[in-house]
Formats: C-alpha cells, structure tokens, sequence
C-alpha cells in the first residue's frame, strides 16, 4: 500500500531553485520561511487546509511484471485525526493512521510520531515539515509546481532514490522511484475541503482512539 511504503520510506524524517527558496514559494505558510512579497507569490501557492477529501489512482510499475498493478481509492486527512486510506479497486482494503498507529486489516502496529509529518506534509499542505529529512529542489511556476525530494539518511537511499511531488493548490501527484527500480505513481483527484466529517468517517478514525 502507497502509504504504508510512505511510512518505512521517511523513517528517517522529510533546473530548479533549491530548499527553502521554492518552499517559500510554494508554501501558503511555511513555518520558519519568510514568503516573498505578494507581487511575487505565485497563484499555485499550495493551500493550507483542515480536512481534505478525495480520489486517487495509484499506477506501481515493478521490474519483474509488464504490465503496473493498478489500484483505486479514496483517501480522508483531517490534521487532529490522521488518514484513512481507502482501497476499492481491485480488492477493497482499509488503511488508517495517525501520529501513534497504524491500522490495517492485519492488525495494529505503532508507529512513531515523526510518521505524522508524511501527511501534514503532503495531505494539509505543509510542504516545509519534509525539508528535515530530505535534500529538496524544484521549480515554481505560475499555476504549477513541482519539487524532487532526495533521502539525507543513507538507509533510507538504498530503500528510495527520489519522491517527485506536484501540484498546484493542491497535491496533484506523487511518484515514489525506488532505488530497485520500481516506480509507483499516484494521481489524487476530485479533492475538496469539507467543514465536517462524515459519520463513517468519525466511525473510522474512531477506530484509532486510545
């Protein structure tokens, strides 16, 4: 699963401008970054939000298959709660977590807090949180940008060569290359910011409660 290979990739913790730089840039709000003047800020600013809703479209080409294994879902982060990440095609599966746990039809597993920085980062637009463990350049244009994260822990580099994110307000694709060779890309769509939580929702997080 995507997110589960996110939290053993950033154990560790997470022709462009580098660092900070494109950070600021791209960043509604970078903690610790000072943002350019408005009349440089570009219109792809990634936004900052609460809950983010959506779809998305994972494609993982391996080097022993032909063909990607293909897989569609929905995915749920509110920043207080975590993530559900849920698989409906081609097996329906349930994957969620927060900043202690992690949770799967196979059980429970902790996890530790430095994990839920993967997904403020990358879900609640906080690009900044990943520049801690990785070596971060990219490019920021006038409705895109888009940012290659390079693992500094030499572990984790043997594990993943490159994560290529980019979006515009918000993440609209992540690719994972890892450094066997497999590439897994995934697509998020139809995303949107709800005031509240839906009961299945709150049924699910609920799940991750002490």
């Amino acid at each position: 699963m995507l997110i589960k290979a996110l939290l053993l990739y950033c154990l560790a913790f997470g022709q462009g401008v580098a660092g900070d730089a494109v950070l600021s840039e791209i960043s509604a709000i970078a903690p610790g970054i000072a943002l350019p003047p408005a009349s440089l800020q570009s219109t792809a600013r990634l936004a900052k939000t609460e809950i983010t809703y959506g779809t998305f479209h994972q494609q993982k080409q391996l080097k022993v298959l032909r063909k990607p294994l293909i897989s569609t879902g929905t995915f749920t982060y509110d920043p207080n709660k975590g993530v559900i990440w849920k698989t409906l095609t081609p097996v329906v599966s349930l994957l969620l977590v927060n900043e202690s746990k992690l949770l799967t039809g196979q059980g429970e597993q902790a996890v530790p807090a430095a994990f839920g920085k993967v997904f403020k980062a990358m879900l609640g637009g906080d690009l900044a949180a990943l520049s801690d463990g990785f070596v971060i350049t990219g490019t920021d244009q006038k409705t895109s940008w888009q940012l290659a994260l390079i693992p500094k822990d030499e572990m984790l580099k043997k594990i993943i060569s490159t994560m290529v994110l980019s979006g515009d307000t918000e993440l609209r694709d992540l690719e994972i290359r890892e450094a066997g060779g497999n590439v897994t890309r995934i697509t998020f769509d139809n995303i949107s910011h709800p005031q509240q939580l839906t009961d299945e929702q709150e049924a699910d997080f609920e799940r991750l409660s002490p």
